[in-house]
């Protein structure tokens, strides 16, 4: 049996260079799924991203996905990608297996927590206030620069990095400090400023927006003390007192301090996120 994609429509192109196109997978033409496949703008023409991939229930298990995923990796072969992007909830068993299989590494994790009903008290010995405007300044500096190493880091290239850097931050604060429902906090210890955290809404769950932490560090003299864990109690403040009964967050998955401390607290990971070379 052969299995192909079957274009149903044109390839839709944007303004800021990305494009997409949805495909039916087909095995001897006979329609079997779905695959949604496009370029990540944060990231340039070259990164490519597959949104959806859906096989028809009687179709399954007989790796009609397999085949699926590898025919949109010569897709985006020919769009001039490099790398592809994908993504499964942490409970799809098979689709992780399948990821796996097809050399797909994980690159981060989506997490969220079901907030207590009172928002958690901060350690003895530390309190909070909102970042000042110069504070902000000197951070969005430092947050972009550092933003992007964490790309270089794990296979991005500089003008790839500095350029999902750059999106990100102006699309998550096109009004800077100002943005309407951005909490920008510092965390301060002994008189001096230990931390910070970003707080904002975002969709965490499929249709349901909530609080985010989007940025979260302690200075680098100042860390192993429990300030880090300080600042995650600080988050869920902001968002218990917004109303909010759930918070998330995005970490790597191989910065294994983060990722215990989030689990500590009780966040759950909900989705994986993996990324492969396209040689």
């Amino acid at each position: 049996m052969t299995t192909t994609l079957r274009p149903t429509g044109p390839l839709q192109k944007t303004g800021d260079g990305a494009q997409s196109r949805s495909y039916q997978v087909c095995v001897n033409s006979r329609p079997v799924g779905l695959i949604e496949l496009g370029t990540d703008p944060g990231f340039g023409s070259t990164v490519g991203v597959v949104h959806a991939l859906h096989i028809d229930e009687p179709d399954r298990g007989r790796g009609r996905g397999t085949v699926a995923a590898l025919a949109a990796e010569e897709v985006l072969r020919g769009w001039g990608c490099e790398q592809v992007l994908a993504a499964a909830p942490a409970d799809a068993v098979p689709a992780l297996r399948t990821l796996a299989a097809l050399g797909y590494v994980e690159r981060s994790r989506n997490m969220i927590k079901d907030l207590a009903p009172e928002p958690p008290e901060l350690p003895a010995g530390v309190e909070a206030r909102p970042m000042t405007l110069a504070e902000f300044q000197d951070w969005l500096v430092k947050a972009q620069e550092k933003f992007a190493e964490h790309w270089i880091a794990r296979g991005a290239t500089p003008e790839q990095a500095r350029a999902k850097s750059e999106a990100s931050h102006r699309e998550s604060l096109p009004a800077g400090l100002d943005t309407p429902g951005v909490s920008m906090w510092v965390l301060i210890a002994e008189g001096e400023v230990v931390g910070h955290v970003w707080v904002a809404r975002r969709e965490v769950r499929p249709g349901e927006r909530a609080p985010y932490v989007y940025d979260v560090a302690v200075a680098e003299d100042r860390r192993g003390k429990g300030y880090g864990r300080a600042l995650m109690l600080l988050a869920e403040r902001i968002a218990g007192e917004g109303g909010a009964s759930l918070i998330g967050l995005h970490v790597f998955s191989d910065n294994t301090p983060a990722v215990r401390l989030y689990e500590s607290l009780g966040y759950g990971t909900t989705g994986i996120n993996f990324f492969k070379r396209l040689l």
